[in-house]
């Protein structure tokens, strides 16, 4: 008996990693998660050990081929997606990091950034890379490795250490070290790739300071970037696509189109708008980014970017100790006929989009004896929808104005959620029949490198809406409550002088 094939889909997040099996019709088969530790050293700073990330990532691939074992599956090819802008530095011929993996949310290097600023440096690389300065990105982290690990900085000019998003990463170790590489999606996201000729770029490279020795190649989304080692997974399997995990969300989420929109909810929560072949230069402080590259040609966005979303939730969770389970935050709020004046601003690692306030930090505001944890569970869920009509604010003001948004990943089971984001963004809300949208896109890619999936157009037309979330609140509310936000996020931003 012929067994029938499947795509292996690996979904490396911030807090968790995630392996979703996908048949030919790309229908989730089966799934295994496993959380690993976030590490906090200092007020600011956000790592993760990288042998974390490789034990997690390898218990889920193992599940889920022993799974497909058993269910009389051929895993055909495999897709890797990852949180983006998250850092890494290994010895060439160990494989062990030299240093921890410095997270996307990581504002170490605040004070460096402005530096650059201040000397006039933004300009330049915006305009090349399509990113504003801010600690976000990788370029910075790198030079904080490269500056205060010991021998670093030499041991990479003699060519003994490689760089890699957590994507290179994890393809350098699967494939036993043979494979230095990364695809578009995510060197964009570094601040040293130019995004209109394609190259890691020699004026961003000399401005962070950062050797050419260490960079991995780049290559287009759907390619072959190696097989995994038989002694790690027990057989080899072709690793044929890769993208940043926004990037990855999109094309599950088929914005295949000039105009198409996503949001996708996560840790934290990232719009992106389909630009098609034109690099769009923001004049309201959202990024330029490479959407995907597809046989030769390169699709741009629009992005903008919420440092903090279901991560509220999980600080409800793991530091207040108010509810026990993401869940409960959907009845809490509920319960409650209004906010009664509380506003959570989750400037946790700072503030992203339009603001990029990379000082700011967290406040909880209006507090009465009326407030309990409902009230609180509350202003953390409506700051994920305040935080996405600044988004939409600035993309109105270059003169985008979606009809429609397509939402995706955790928080998006929270129905309370859907309709109030719908509300505060007077705008229709459809949420997919498949909401891990981050592993189908990289499934797709690798599935169509594979031959199992067509192209983008016969990709799209197996998008189903699971549910659909229409405005309901008035205009008066609506702009009462923008306002209270407002108001809240100026009390975080004024103590710091850094309002965008």
């Amino acid at each position: 008996m012929t067994k029938r094939h499947c795509i292996l889909a690996l979904d490396q997040g911030t807090t968790s990693s995630r392996a979703i099996l996908f048949d030919e019709d790309a229908r989730p088969l089966a799934s295994a998660q496993q959380e690993f530790p976030q590490l906090y050293p200092h007020d600011g700073w956000v790592e993760h050990d990288p042998e974390e990330i490789w034990h997690s990532v390898l218990s889920v691939m193992r599940k889920m081929l022993s799974w497909a074992q058993t269910h009389e599956r051929e895993v055909v090819a495999l897709g890797i997606t990852n949180q983006r802008e998250t850092t890494l530095l290994w010895d060439k011929t160990t494989g062990k990091a030299v240093y921890n993996a410095i997270v996307w949310q990581d504002r170490r290097t605040a004070k460096f950034c402005a530096s650059l600023k201040e000397q006039g440096h933004e300009e330049s690389i915006q305009s090349r890379s399509g990113l504003l300065l801010d600690p976000y990105f990788s370029a910075s982290k790198l030079n904080w490795i490269l500056e205060h690990v010991p021998n670093a900085r030499r041991r990479s000019e003699r060519g003994e250490l490689c760089f890699g998003t957590v994507d290179s990463f994890l393809i350098w170790r699967l494939t036993g070290g043979r494979q230095h590489l990364t695809d578009a999606t995510n060197a964009c996201r570094t601040s040293l790739y130019n995004i209109h000729s394609e190259q890691w770029d020699p004026e961003l490279l000399r401005l962070f300071d950062i050797p050419t020795t260490v960079l991995p190649d780049v290559q287009g989304c759907a390619a072959e970037f190696g097989t995994t080692d038989p002694d790690l997974l027990g057989r080899e399997i072709p690793i044929l696509g890769v993208a940043g995990d926004q990037q990855a969300a999109s094309i599950g989420q088929c914005c295949f189109d000039r105009g198409d929109i996503k949001s996708t909810y996560g840790t934290g929560c990232f719009v992106l708008l389909n630009t098609g072949d034109q690099a769009i230069r923001s004049r309201e402080r959202l990024l330029t980014t490479i959407a995907y590259r597809l046989d030769g040609k390169t699709q741009y966005a629009l992005e903008g970017s919420i440092f903090v979303a279901g991560a509220a939730v999980q600080w409800l969770r793991d530091a207040l100790g108010i509810i026990q389970s993401a869940e409960e935050t959907e009845s809490l709020a509920a319960s409650l006929q209004t906010n009664l004046g509380v506003y959570l601003v989750p400037a946790f690692t700072g503030l992203g989009v339009p603001y990029w306030a990379p000082d700011a930090r967290g406040a909880l505001v209006g507090l009465t004896r009326a407030a309990g944890r409902a009230a609180i569970a509350r202003a953390a869920l409506e700051a994920v929808a305040y935080q996405t009509q600044d988004l939409f604010a600035a993309m109105a003001r270059e003169g985008i104005t979606p009809a429609t948004l397509r939402v995706d990943g955790g928080m998006t089971a929270n129905n309370w959620l859907l309709q109030f984001i719908a509300n505060i963004l007077n705008t229709e809300v459809l949420r997919p029949q498949i909401t891990e949208t981050t592993a189908l896109g990289t499934a797709y890619l690798a599935g169509r490198q594979a031959g199992v999936y067509g192209n983008q157009s016969e990709f799209a037309n197996t998008w189903r809406c699971d549910a659909r979330f229409e405005p309901g609140m008035s205009a008066l509310l609506r702009n009462q409550l923008m306002a209270g936000w407002h108001d809240a996020v100026h009390r975080v931003l004024a103590p710091n002088q850094t309002k965008g």
